[in-house]
């Protein structure tokens, strides 16, 4: 009860108006309103976030689990990234119709396309649950007592938890298992493609400008929400009709100034805020390193491909661009670590908190937190190292290895569940490896498995890695597994499962693919895992140890929850910045900036013809700014992560003023160390959306189905009426 006073305070005590940080919506009363009222929003903690009345986080739904979207207007349109709706893009296209290419845009209900697998997700209430979660763990002395107690208590909660038969629940632990909070949440199966703009502009600049400022990159895509005759959630029917959520947001048409009040509403995926120096260390100079050698080989050969063949080029456009994503964010994380010297930055944090401790007589509680990391992240780094060798490798980088290792966890069932099992789990794997195998290309594969299995067998932890991928001719190894292995095209793979479950195992054991990826994961589950898996369950508790000590030695502190893919606000202002001497950024970027770095016939940099034609008539519609310029993207210091992509950018009254969908690439280490002075997230201008969407595709009924305001024309109005 002690801690939950604590964290109670940590959301009330009023503060000087600050930016950064990723708060939970239904805890904004107090500090947080506070401060948001300070930077010059004008709504209240209530109109964010509401249980009893309808509020912003009733128009903002979890997409598809790894991003945002919003609600914006009253017939269920959803808007979010072009990135983010990727891969439903990609899927609906075709040679014949390559709707990355160029673009789609449904005229009528009846043409827009539904998705299988993509759903929305909004959340209903929150509601703190650490009380009944934790009940009974402080008796019990092991780690794995504690965590079957707390699975179970858990479990119960959700069965027992009161929510209509439509809804679910889920428990999600917060400040490294100190909080719990319990989500009630609504889940829509049926979301349409509504709109998309071809890639030259929902993609302009690819992967060379991704994380980097100045952008010029129109990130949006139009999605619509279905719902069964009630308004409730029902998978996909032609009987479903537009969703009418509780709130939708109007879109402002007034655009953004420095220093204006933005707030980013969203689901951040995961952040590592109060991670130790010897965490960040490791990060920097082992772990990163790594992972970027890794996706640098593969997209290398991947892109070779790409600009030779369209075919391939449309097979592989979401792979790649999911692949580069992180491979560029790990650089720049690394590069922003290192600028702004973050390890000693935490040990200087870390000799303060030290300081505290002794001052407080609690050396005996959290004295020795300090040296147990140090000691275990020694420990970990080469587990740690290899772990991180195997994901990239066998499960991320290479579709040959993740199908093996698909495989080999269909043996495994068999092994430990029986037949049935095996049936059960055969029958789900073909289904979902014909999409996969749909946009496969055996050349592309073969030649990435070279550049990445040599980097494995040289480069991993020697004692950790299996002899079979040491001292080879890696070359020679490529063509006898992609000679002999039948996981190379989907006919093949279907006949190497046919019969029954033990004539199946005796064929995969035959394979030559599959045994080395068998090599691979046995060596991995032999060797690597359990260790890894023990240390970091160490690390774990010693880490919730360590936020309950700095929650305790710090009460007056500015401390939110690490990121957990949970519903959250940040807010700040539009803001430039200046990332090194002699460089000074702007908060906006413009259509001439397009035209600036447009190259014709460029994959990423090429322009359509009627964007251009649009730009040198000037022809903007009422989306200029007031100097006659179109805004396409603009920058302010909330703090995001992965999952914001798709995120609303709210003004101070709650209307829609923009679209996150980036951070610049200075400021990528804000999800272990975040600087204000450089990190900045990257929006596009609401009115660059509007004005593709009516000027350059044409979709004037879209537009109509949205409210559009002036909040500042009418603030301007009152003044002036006042002042007479």
């Amino acid at each position: 009860m002690k801690l939950l006073r604590l964290l109670v305070v940590l959301f009330s005590v009023p503060m000087f108006a600050q930016q950064g940080g990723m708060w939970i919506p239904s805890l904004l009363k107090g500090m947080n309103e506070t401060e948001m009222t300070n930077l010059g929003m004008k709504m209240s903690a209530e109109d964010i976030y509401s249980v009893n009345q309808s509020s912003l986080k009733d128009a903002v739904p979890h997409f598809n689990g790894g991003c945002t979207s919003e609600v914006i207007s009253p017939n269920g349109l959803l808007l979010t990234n072009h990135h983010c709706g990727y891969g439903e893009i990609q899927s609906h296209s075709t040679v014949e119709n390559d709707y990355l290419q160029d673009g789609f845009w449904a005229k009528s209900y009846a043409e827009e396309l539904p998705n299988e697998d993509l759903d929305v997700t909004f959340i209903v209430s929150i509601n703190d649950v650490t009380k009944e979660v934790l009940n009974g763990v402080d008796a019990l002395k092991t780690e794995a007592d504690k965590k079957k107690l707390i699975e179970k208590n858990i479990a119960d909660l959700q069965k027992s938890f009161a929510r209509e038969d439509w809804q679910n629940v889920m428990v999600r632990t917060f400040y490294e298992g100190n909080q719990y909070m319990l989500f009630v949440t609504e889940t829509f199966e049926d979301v349409r493609l509504v709109g998309a703009p071809p890639s030259s502009i929902g993609k302009f600049g690819s992967d060379t400008d991704n994380w980097v400022w100045p952008r010029h990159t129109g990130d949006f895509a139009l999605f619509r929400i279905y719902a069964d005759k009630n308004n409730r959630p029902a998978k996909y029917s032609k009987d479903n009709v537009p969703y009418k959520s509780k709130h939708f947001l109007p879109v402002s048409l007034d655009g953004v100034e420095q220093d204006d009040f933005t707030m980013v509403f969203g689901y951040p995926g995961r952040t590592q805020e109060y991670l130790p120096s010897y965490a960040v260390e490791q990060i920097v100079e082992y772990l990163n390193p790594a992972k970027i050698g890794v996706r640098d080989a593969a997209l290398k050969v991947t892109d070779g491909y790409m600009r030779q063949d369209q075919a391939i080029k449309i097979q592989y456009a979401s792979k790649f661009a999911s692949t580069a994503n992180y491979w560029k964010k790990w650089i720049g994380e690394s590069q922003g670590l290192k600028k702004s010297n973050a390890v000693a930055a935490k040990k200087a944090y870390e000799a303060d908190f030290t300081n505290k401790v002794n001052a407080a007589g609690k050396q005996t509680e959290y004295g020795n937190l300090l040296p147990q990391f140090e000691k275990l992240y020694k420990e970990i780094t080469p587990y740690a190292l290899a772990n991180d060798y195997f994901q990239e490798v066998v499960l991320r980088n290479n579709e040959l290895l993740s199908v093996g290792f698909r495989l080999y966890q269909l043996e495994n069932a068999y092994t430990q569940r029986g037949e049935q099992a095996f049936n059960d789990r055969k029958e789900n794997l073909l289904k979902s490896l014909e999409a996969l195998y749909k946009d496969y290309n055996v050349n592309v594969d073969k030649d990435v498995f070279e550049q990445i299995i040599e980097i494995y067998g040289k480069d991993a932890p020697a004692e950790l890695t299996p002899s079979i991928i040491q001292n080879v001719d890696y070359a020679k190894l490529t063509n006898e597994v992609y000679s002999k292995s039948a996981l190379t095209s989907y006919d093949k793979l279907k006949a190497l499962l046919s019969g029954n479950a033990s004539d199946v195992i005796k064929k995969l054991n035959s394979d030559f693919g599959f045994k080395l990826v068998k090599d691979l994961a046995n060596n991995y589950f032999d060797k690597i895992a359990p260790k890894y898996q023990e240390l970091n369950t160490e690390i774990a508790a010693l880490q919730r140890t360590y936020m309950k000590a700095q929650l305790e030695m710090n009460p007056d502190a500015r401390i939110f929850p690490d990121a957990n893919s949970t519903l959250r606000v940040t807010y700040g202002k539009v803001n430039g910045y200046q990332p090194k001497d002699a460089v000074t950024y702007d908060h906006v970027t413009y259509l001439d900036g397009v035209m600036e770095k447009y190259i014709p016939g460029d994959y990423e940099f090429d322009v359509p013809e009627k964007l251009i034609e649009l730009y040198n008539n000037k022809d903007f519609g009422p989306y200029a700014d007031k100097n006659g310029k179109l805004p396409v993207n603009f920058i302010g210091t909330n703090h995001t992560t992965g999952g914001n992509s798709g995120s609303p950018a709210i003004d101070a009254e709650g209307n829609l003023i923009g679209l996150n969908f980036d951070r610049v690439w200075e400021g990528t280490m804000s999800d272990i160390y975040y600087d204000p002075a450089i990190c900045r997230n990257i929006m596009v201008d609401a009115r660059y959306i509007l004005f593709v969407i009516d000027k350059y595709a044409g979709a004037n009924h879209l537009i109509n189905e949205m409210v559009l305001v002036h909040p500042k024309k009418n603030q301007e109005d009152i003044s002036l009426k006042n002042k007479f």
